[in-house]
């Protein structure tokens, strides 16, 4: 399998690191790559030499000790390994940084290591037991791509599991200091090779600095042509010399020239932001920029704190696409960072429960389908497999009448205490009230509220669903209102569990208080907010079409199936054409259609202009039927813009959420 032609690599599963565990000259067992011939580290004096080559080689406790910038200080390095240069930089920066700094590590790693095996390596040092634990409970699959991982409310780990220098090309984000690691380049020469510096020095910030244990040749030439300045200084141990150096002036990115219209605008890390909806996007966004250190306020029509019990369900899932395209590759990303993301915030699964979801077939063609997604993306199954009728009857704990896909790392989740929980983070101010208008000047914006009130921010996310796009400046974004009804039903004494969240036409996930969730339909272009009993029937008939032992099984224990005796919950969600959110700057339509009109005549000439935004507006938005799974990674990616950070997604999956991505597909073809 190769490369796509945005240059993602496939969607399948990474090789996992085999590994030796031999013993060094400290008589202790050290890991070693079986298929490099060469040590992670020696127990004896590894951390010595971690910290002389890597954190004084960078200096970097002395520039901990002085930043005071309001971004974080961003580490780069060219493999992970067991992590023990992540640990060690992570320790320097707490001993050494100032309170209110923040810590942002970037790295790669081809082969990464199983869970236990990385445990096992981390071990050798017990003063970094709490940084390791932290590091192995958020260990994410190996599944080439980004993943996020958040060590503590002040340090944040960026894996790019991949080859070096092919996921450096596709970073969106600036470094200040690198960590040229990796087997030695006589046993690993694949990675040391020109387009690693290059893909280094496009990355680097002015003056950013590296540091690299080897003084090979092949090195001190990558380096110098990408347009470092390297000097030998002392070596640690046997190694006389190592190198270290800098780069004064990166080369231009180029890999906008053929879309310079998603050139993200000047980031101004701000003081206060105002989030408009407190849905999942709004609240995760509000969440990720508090995180951050910035002030914000929440505004919504109602506190959903204040709902009480409403007993309602979502599931956290993904349909991906037979042939892999942006969007599953962002689903995927999306699934993958929304779990980690709910096990850091909610480890005691207050708010969700690690269930699976099962996506069964129910037809010979859907069944084609998921054997040829399975045949063209070998991922782990820990991520998803495909299951034979009484293997997924097994995990539904209930038969099923078809073979399914199965997400074990799936879950549910309660999505109105979710978006509660969250909209308590401290930092954050919940405001109610409805936002009219918006205003935009050289100092920020200006919010005018429907009672008359007028609230002033320096930046402003727009995140409310099918209202999303009521504002001057959002009204070019296609958005359609999709109104869904999920029907509940209080189960009777001895009604038959469900060991997955199980999805069909509809969903159901396992009864949580007694109460079972189904449903939902789907209405395009309906925004009535009213109970519906033929929405009851129709979900009622599509359980039955999906489960009908289990609707069977819920009849015999007594449960009463009138759709006019069902509750219900009616939601208004919001979709885009192309089935992806929004997530980004908002552009100014109007300058991108002056700006960009040559490519309704030519799509190949593509003007050299910079996307004209609006300063300071964000939004996101269209996140459908799969908002769990899409919106926590889309907060992620607007705070880490707003914030001046590394992006947790790939430059083509960042500009594939565009908004302004409708515009330019309008324009070439001729409309």
């Amino acid at each position: 399998m190769t490369a796509a032609p945005d240059g993602l690599p496939p969607l399948a599963a990474l090789e996992t690191a085999r590994l030796d565990w031999q013993s060094d000259a400290s008589g202790e067992a050290a890991p070693h790559s079986a298929a490099f011939d060469d040590v992670y580290f020696s127990r004896h004096d590894g951390r010595a030499e971690t910290g002389h080559v890597f954190l004084a080689g960078n200096r970097l406790p002395e520039r901990f000790a002085a930043w005071q910038e309001r971004r974080p200080f961003v580490v780069g390095e060219t493999g992970f390994g067991t992590g023990l240069n992540m640990l060690c930089a992570w320790a320097c920066f707490d001993a050494q940084a100032p309170a209110d700094a923040r810590l942002h590590l970037v790295s790669t790693e081809k082969f990464p290591l199983a869970r236990e095996e990385l445990a096992r390596a981390l071990s050798a040092w017990p003063d970094l037991a709490p940084r390791a634990a932290a590091l192995v409970a958020q260990w994410p699959e190996p599944v080439a791509g980004v993943h996020r991982l958040w060590l503590d409310e002040r340090v944040t780990l960026d894996l790019h599991f991949g080859d070096a220098a092919e996921r450096l090309a596709l970073l969106e984000g600036r470094v200040d200091a690198w960590f040229l690691d990796g087997f030695a380049p006589a046993k690993n020469p694949e990675m040391w090779r020109p387009e690693l510096f290059e893909a280094m020095a496009a990355h680097s910030r002015p003056g950013a600095t590296f540091a690299t244990f080897t003084c090979a040749g092949v090195v001190k030439r990558g380096l110098a042509a990408a347009g470092f300045s390297w000097r030998k200084v002392p070596g640690f141990g046997r190694k006389r010399e190592m190198l270290a150096g800098d780069i004064a002036t990166p080369p231009r990115d180029e890999r906008r020239a053929r879309t310079p219209w998603f050139t993200p605008p000047a980031a101004r890390p701000p003081r206060h932001v105002a989030v408009i909806g407190a849905g999942i996007a709004g609240a995760s966004a509000a969440a990720a920029l508090a995180r951050r250190g910035v002030s914000v306020t929440l505004i919504d029509r109602f506190d959903r704190a204040s709902l009480g019990e409403t007993h309602l369900q979502g599931a956290l899932y993904v349909k991906l696409a037979v042939d892999t395209n942006p969007q599953s590759r962002t689903y995927l990303a999306g699934l993958l960072h929304s779990r980690r993301w709910l096990e850091w915030l909610d480890p005691e699964q207050a708010l969700w429960r690690p269930s699976g979801v099962l996506q069964l077939a129910l037809s010979e063609k859907e069944q084609a389908r998921q054997a040829r997604f399975l045949a063209n993306h070998p991922l782990p199954e820990s991520v998803v497999r495909g299951l034979d009728a009484e293997a997924a009857g097994a995990a539904a704990g209930i038969e099923v009448p078809g073979p399914a896909l199965d997400y074990p790392c799936a879950a549910w989740v309660r999505p109105l205490a979710l978006c509660a929980s969250l909209a308590a983070t401290p930092g954050v101010t919940l405001r109610l009230g409805e936002v009219t208008a918006l205003d935009g000047g050289a100092d920020g914006w200006c919010l005018t509220l429907a009672d008359g009130e007028r609230l002033e921010a320096d930046q402003v996310v727009v995140a409310g669903a099918s209202e999303a796009g009521r504002f001057a400046q959002t009204a070019a974004l296609p958005l359609q209102p999709v109104r869904g009804q999920v029907s509940q039903l209080r189960l009777p004494e001895g009604a038959p569990p469900l060991g997955r969240v199980v999805c069909a036409g509809g969903y159901v996930p396992p009864a949580a208080d007694g109460v079972l969730n189904f449903g939902a339909t789907f209405a395009p272009g309906e925004t009535d907010p009213t109970e519906r009993a033929a929405d009851h029937a129709a979900n009622l008939a599509e359980l039955e079409r999906g489960l009908p032992a289990f609707v069977a099984a819920l009849r015999d224990a007594g449960a009463d199936l009138t759709p006019e005796r069902l509750t219900g919950r009616v939601g208004v969600r919001a979709a885009s054409p192309d089935k992806s959110p929004y997530a980004g700057p908002v552009p100014d339509a109007t300058a991108w259609r002056e700006d960009y009109a040559l490519l309704t005549k030519d799509a190949t000439r593509v003007p050299e202009v910079p996307g004209r935004h609006h300063q300071g507006l964000w939004i996101s938005a269209a996140h459908g039927s799969r908002g769990l799974a899409s919106a926590p990674l889309c907060a992620e990616l607007l705070a880490s813009r707003i914030c001046d950070e590394p992006l947790p997604l790939e430059q083509p999956l960042a500009d594939h959420l565009h908004p302004g991505r409708r515009i330019i597909r309008e324009l070439i073809r001729g409309k």
